[in-house]
């Protein structure tokens, strides 16, 4: 890792994000008071053969910000650091990186809804790809355990189990079983597999004698050194730490990559889920965000000040996108189509799309399928995340009166979306939806907000970038990702309940103007990207804006370039049965927010 300049006084810098395909290259300048987007330069990323080194793909990419800019950023094949002039060389540079597949990990626990699930929310929240989760209560015998490991090839595996002081027969079991299997690692043949144990303080000895040789043993804090704590944060770290020395030293380049950087290389997803955190701590509020890929869906929450990141896998709209469909069904895509299609048809569409990863719809009819998986892949990827986003389980625990009211038990999920602030959505579907208003009826249906939220897109994907970069300078990464990077669609409120098609639902009142939205509409009102303004929402007894069944709320809400959007279709959404009638509704929807062209 290159030296470290005064990051106070910074003026410029390039940031990088070494993707699984592309290579995207950011700069960065202090205009004014203010830091800048200033360029953004992508090539096509170089991990694989036939060039096997991920330089020449970083250097292609800070090529094309030379271009853009008319600037010398590199020297002899190498990044000028620090800056010898206005547009001659940069004052830092950081990266982030997930190419060849990014950090692949497998988690091994007792109980597999406790220290488990605990070490797979460490892995998670630290940028990896879980490729399982083993625990000594999952039903596989331990010839089948054995088996897997050998299978999966993972960069790294977390080992935990047991509080501190308790029983340490099942954790130096599973130590055992994993020392059979003798695994190797994924990238580089030559060096011992790192493995963290953080688990019962008690069974270290037992734990180092066990596993010293064979593999490359880190030792830290317990995961869950009580049953009513978990400990998170010094696992999620040196996973990180051993992401650099041990995965990235042995991918092809990164060497020269880390001497380059100024700050430690973060896997992609560390490094959204650094600023989605930056983000809730800075303005105090609750934070989902949501990057929806070709092979994958990153979801990121802070709720009550609990981060939690998990990736659906299977769930992607190119290699993925089979995935989808399988899980889905069809008729759960198809319903989203404000047309009828054959079952056949849209089945030999996902197939064709699977089979040519790179291809973009080329006509309205395509492009409302591709926007309808998205809906089921987001939907899916946010029950996954719900499912992990959880308070303690296996807590005992006295139970006052005022319990009794908590929003969040033990084992219940932290995630109450009538507390959520802001959601923000990223991948190429929604930053590049023809119209903004068809991202923000995306990110309604696949997470289905209540009360009121704002709702946002990330305009470049350039949400890696500044989260590493505020490990280093804050402020830049602040005021870019505020005045560059989001692109703000308005807020949303959305009435909690149900009720019948065209009974009252919501009163809202703004500007001296009333306007009465009956059950199963939407409303679009066009305030503006600048603008601010109070509204008064009273809704139907039935239904909750965030103060109680039927009670008025009052609230300054902003604008954006979608506006103010209403949605009074309920909570939960349900479309109607009828096929005729569903299609109808979601023609009047989709007009409301002028979706699509009109035909």
């Amino acid at each position: 890792m290159a030296g470290s300049p005064d990051f106070q006084t910074l003026q410029s810098i390039i940031a990088t994000d070494c993707g699984s395909t592309t290579t995207k290259a950011i700069l960065i300048e202090k205009v004014g008071e203010h830091y800048r987007l200033i360029a953004r330069g992508e090539a096509p990323t170089t991990v694989e053969a036939p060039f096997e080194d991920v330089m020449v793909g970083v250097r292609n990419a800070i090529q094309e910000l030379e271009e853009l800019t008319s600037g010398k950023f590199l020297e002899g094949g190498r990044i000028i650091v620090p800056s010898r002039g206005h547009r001659h060389g940069v004052d830092a540079y950081v990266s982030t990186s997930s190419a060849g597949g990014g950090l692949q990990m497998l988690v091994a626990g007792v109980v597999k809804e406790m220290t488990a699930e605990s070490a797979e929310r460490a892995a998670l929240g630290a940028g990896a790809i879980v490729m399982n989760v083993l625990a000594v209560n999952d039903r596989r015998l331990p010839h089948q355990r054995v088996e897997l490991i050998r299978k999966l090839r993972p960069d790294m595996i977390l080992l935990s189990g047991g509080t501190d002081g308790g029983d340490i027969t099942h954790v130096v079991g599973m130590a055992e079983v994993i020392r059979a299997a003798n695994p190797r690692a994924r990238l580089g043949t030559t060096f011992l597999l790192p493995i963290i144990y953080a688990g019962n303080q008690d069974a270290r000895p037992r734990i180092q004698k066990i596993l010293d040789e064979r593999l490359a043993l880190t030792i830290t804090e317990n995961l869950r050194p009580t049953l009513e704590r978990e400990n998170l944060m010094p696992a999620r770290l040196k996973i990180q730490d051993l992401f650099l020395e041990h995965v990235m030293s042995h991918a092809p380049g990164y060497k020269t990559l880390m001497e380059w950087a100024n700050a430690p290389i973060m896997p992609t997803p560390a490094a959204v889920g650094k600023l989605i955190q930056m983000i809730a701590q800075e303005e105090g509020i609750q934070v989902i965000g949501v990057d929806i890929g070709g092979a994958t869906t990153d979801v990121f929450s802070v709720f009550q000040n609990v981060f939690n990141r998990t990736v659906s896998a299977n769930y992607g709209l190119s290699y993925s996108i089979s995935n989808v469909l399988a899980d889905a069904g069809p008729l759960n895509i198809l319903r989203w189509l404000p047309f009828q299609m054959e079952e056949a048809d849209l089945r030999n569409r996902i197939k064709n799309k699977m089979i040519r990863p790179t291809t973009v719809p080329q006509t309205l009819e395509e492009l409302m399928v591709e926007q309808a998986i998205s809906r089921e892949a987001l939907r899916m990827s946010f029950a996954q995340h719900k499912s992990l986003a959880v308070g303690l389980k296996g807590i005992q625990q006295q139970r006052t009166i005022a319990d009794a009211f908590a929003q969040t038990r033990t084992g219940e999920t932290l995630i109450d979306m009538m507390q959520l602030d802001l959601l923000v959505g990223s991948g190429g579907v929604l930053s590049h939806a023809p119209r903004r208003s068809q991202a923000a009826m995306m990110l309604i249906d696949g997470f289905q907000p209540e009360g009121f939220t704002y709702l946002a897109v990330d305009s470049i994907f350039m949400m890696p970038q500044l989260g590493v970069l505020s490990e280093i300078h804050k402020q830049s990464a602040k005021e870019v990702f505020d005045k560059d990077c989001l692109i703000r669609l308005g807020t949303l409120i959305a009435p909690s309940g149900t009720g019948v098609e065209g009974e009252p639902c919501l009163q809202l009142t703004i500007g001296g103007y009333t306007h009465e939205v009956p059950f199963g509409q939407m409303l679009l009102l066009p305030i503006g990207l600048d603008e601010s303004v109070e509204v008064t929402v009273t809704p139907a007894r039935k239904f909750d804006v965030g103060a109680g069944k039927g009670k008025t709320m009052t609230k300054t809400v902003q604008g954006g370039v979608v506006g103010l959007m209403i949605d009074c279709r309920g909570r939960p959404l349900s479309l109607p049965s009828d096929p005729q009638k569903r299609i109808q509704k979601l023609s009047e929807w989709f007009q409301s927010f002028h979706l699509y062209p009109d035909e």
